[in-house]
């Protein structure tokens, strides 16, 4: 009967049970002093919803754990990781399930369920072994530039390779001692026992038993070693649970301050990020997916996220024991604030640790997030380090301090424009709710869409479209200020919280609760962060509206210049948001146009550069981000670039203008592509 015997060989093998006794109080105190360091950021909630949690911790560790899915967005490292992981999974299983049919059922596998996990064991352990070999090659052939070969990412793939190794042969051994008929089964094992069969039954089972003990000491002190220095591989237990705490606010959604309460706006050093965000430090992995995706770091600017997560932790790491002992001396005292730094001679986050320029770099685009595997906020850490430069430092970049300055006295970031809100609206003949009569909803148009002279035809535009699908909406024209987001992506929590107040009193006042946007910035404010104020609206964007125009029949496109369309996906329409189908269906709809994706697109695509208050600032290092876009429309042999974002349009006009290619290409909105396909009689 096909079986293994447990310890078969080996004298005394139950010692090994306990000798995990010893390893998980190594691995107890190794995570209680990880715990200390991390408690030393401030208060996080983050299980507030604890079903919400749980619910999508499960669905994650099954779409994203088991399967892979981000992993796989990428084939050949997706490939990679997914070999050595479930490998992994297999031989821990494996091992698990010897313990418990031997000591805890005591039932014996044997027969055909032995024979089936023989060899689903064997064949995950060879997975195991060449999904190893492909990171090594990558990692020390390829070179790709977002990986760093420091020593301990080296180590821990030795560790991988050499504990599976020696696992097959130690049963290549006992393979080659017994004989068994089933020995096919074990393939890992089999081609093992090949190289021994040469030799004498007793030198084969001295080695087995000289084998066994070595791998068993290897896996034990392979868990030591990761307990106690933290290694690349103590990701396996940290990354779940950073799923589990992951943010259960809507992506789009940044962390009010509570101005009243708050002891410091934003964060100027270390221990004022919270718990969770110092635990966020230990999850990466430092694979560089998110430095790959980001747009400044591809155009040459200092900013890359996975840069800055590890300076960021090797700054908590080398300032930790100074603020844990400070913490402990203020208990001692009855202080029980968050210390300071440890002394003047310490390096300042912001400024040495952190270069501003990589603060301002970031666009707030969320490709970084989008693309981590672990589930790490780069995006809330730079905007609190924005926050403390802002309204601690009062330092920001001249051209960002002039849109604030004009937010602030004005209403809108656009200092010098020569256009009045309701200036885009002449003729048309469109209802402002100050004149009274009722309105099924709201057409907040924005500050861009008002008062940047190329979105003018834009805003227009969709109005008529709007009148002639019968849409019975309203405008507040000079009533309409900022919604502060660019205020709020800038640094300047006070100036976005008190735009958020004025607006949510003036929707109140005409009792508005539905809101149809242009701007997708507009959109997410709207929707995901006035809420946090008391301000809870239905918010739709125009090309979820037009869509479902078009379906209905309410808007019909008859004809159309034959053209190639490609489109650009807002980074606050598309990942913040999640609305990608609505633009292509309305794309797909006009007559004789020829539709093409750029290179990457949809959650993968590239921002335009004007996102995180960057349309008010000017860019000085490497290349221009939306000229950088702009070659990938060009690539795709577009005549129309087609956007659904008064940024985008801004940023693709200009960089048209500085290419000089608008002989063969043009950037539109789709809503001005949807009325140009709108018939003469119809209109």
């Amino acid at each position: 009967m096909p079986s293994r015997e447990i310890f078969w060989n080996i004298d005394y093998g139950y010692v090994l049970y306990f000798l995990l006794i010893p390893l998980a109080a190594i691995f107890a105190y190794a995570v209680y002093k990880r715990y200390r360091l991390w408690r030393l950021g401030k208060p996080d909630n983050r299980l507030s919803n604890l079903k919400q949690s749980l619910r999508s911790f499960v669905v994650t560790g099954i779409v994203d754990g088991l399967i892979h899915r981000r992993f796989f967005r990428e084939p050949y490292p997706g490939l990679m990781h997914f070999l050595i992981f479930w490998g992994a999974v297999v031989f821990l299983l494996a091992a698990t399930t010897d313990f418990f049919t031997h000591y805890i059922i005591r039932v014996e596998m044997e027969g055909r369920p032995y024979l089936g996990l023989a060899v689903t064991v064997d064949s995950l352990g060879i997975v195991a072994l060449i999904g190893v070999g492909i990171a090594a090659f990558r990692r020390y052939i390829q070179r790709p530039s977002r990986l760093d070969n420091t020593p301990d990412k080296a180590i821990a793939l030795s560790l991988i390779f050499v504990v599976v190794l020696t696992g097959f042969i130690v049963e290549g051994l006992r393979i080659a001692a017994l004989d068994p008929s089933w020995k096919g089964w074990e393939p890992g094992g089999w081609v093992f026992a090949q190289a021994f069969g040469g030799l004498s039954l007793g030198t084969i089972l001295d080695l087995h038993k000289a084998m066994w003990w070595f791998h068993v000491a290897l896996s034990l002190g392979a868990m030591v070693y990761v307990a106690l220095t933290f290694s690349p591989l103590a990701h396996i237990v940290v990354d779940p649970f950073n799923a589990l705490f992951r943010s259960m606010r809507p992506k789009g959604a940044l962390v009010p301050i509570n101005l009243e309460t708050a002891e410091s706006l934003g964060v100027g050093k270390i221990n004022d990020f919270t718990w969770k965000q110092l635990f966020d430090l230990d999850a990466c992995t430092r694979c560089g997916r998110c430095q790959d995706a980001c747009p400044a770091h591809a155009t040459g600017k200092p900013l890359s996220p996975k840069k800055v997560i590890q300076d960021l932790k090797r700054h908590w790491l080398e300032l930790g024991p100074g603020l844990l002992a400070q913490k402990a001396a203020a208990t001692d005292s009855g202080n029980t604030g968050n210390p300071g730094n440890p002394g003047d001679a310490q390096p300042s986050m912001i400024g040495d640790v952190i270069l501003e320029e990589e603060i301002w770099d970031c666009t707030t685009c969320r490709a970084c997030q989008e693309a981590c595997p672990v589930f790490i906020e780069h995006v809330d850490k730079i905007i609190d380090m924005r926050r403390d430069l802002v309204l601690m430092k009062t330092k920001m970049p001249d051209t960002a301090q002039r849109a604030l300055r004009s937010l602030m006295t004005r209403g809108d970031p656009w200092p010098g424009t020569l256009y009045l809100r309701e200036d885009w609206a002449k003729g048309l003949n469109v209802k402002k709710l100050s004149e009274g009569g009722t309105v099924d909803m709201l057409y907040w148009v924005g500050c861009t869409g008002a008062l940047a002279d190329v979105n003018l035809p834009v805003t227009a535009s969709l109005a008529r479209m709007l009148t002639m699908a019968g849409v019975n909406f309203g405008i507040l024209g000079a009533e309409e200020t900022c919604c502060g987001d660019p205020a709020r992506r800038m640094g300047h929590e006070l100036q976005f919280q008190e735009q958020a107040l004025r607006n949510i009193e003036t929707f109140n006042r005409y009792n508005m609760k539905k809101i149809i946007t242009h701007c997708p910035h507009c959109y997410n404010t709207l929707a995901h962060e006035y809420s946090q104020f008391g301000g809870n609206f239905e918010v739709i964007h125009y090309t979820e509206l037009i869509s479902r125009l078009i379906a209905e029949g309410k808007l019909k496109l008859s004809r159309f210049e034959p053209r190639t369309i490609t489109y650009q996906d807002p980074c606050y329409l598309g990942r913040y948001n999640d609305v990608y189908q609505a633009p292509r269906t309305i794309l797909r709809a006009l007559p004789d146009a020829k539709f093409v994706e750029m290179k990457r697109h949809g959650r993968r695509s590239f921002c335009c550069g004007a996102g995180g208050g960057r349309l008010w600032m000017e860019e000085t290092i490497g290349q221009k981000i939306n000229e950088h876009r702009l070659e990938a429309a060009l690539e795709a042999k577009a005549d129309v670039i087609a956007v659904t974002c008064p940024y985008c349009l801004q940023m693709f006009t200009e960089a048209i203008e500085r290419k000089k290619v608008k002989e063969s290409l043009q950037a539109l909105d789709i809503i001005q592509l949807v009325e140009q396909a709108i018939s003469k009689d119809e209109s």
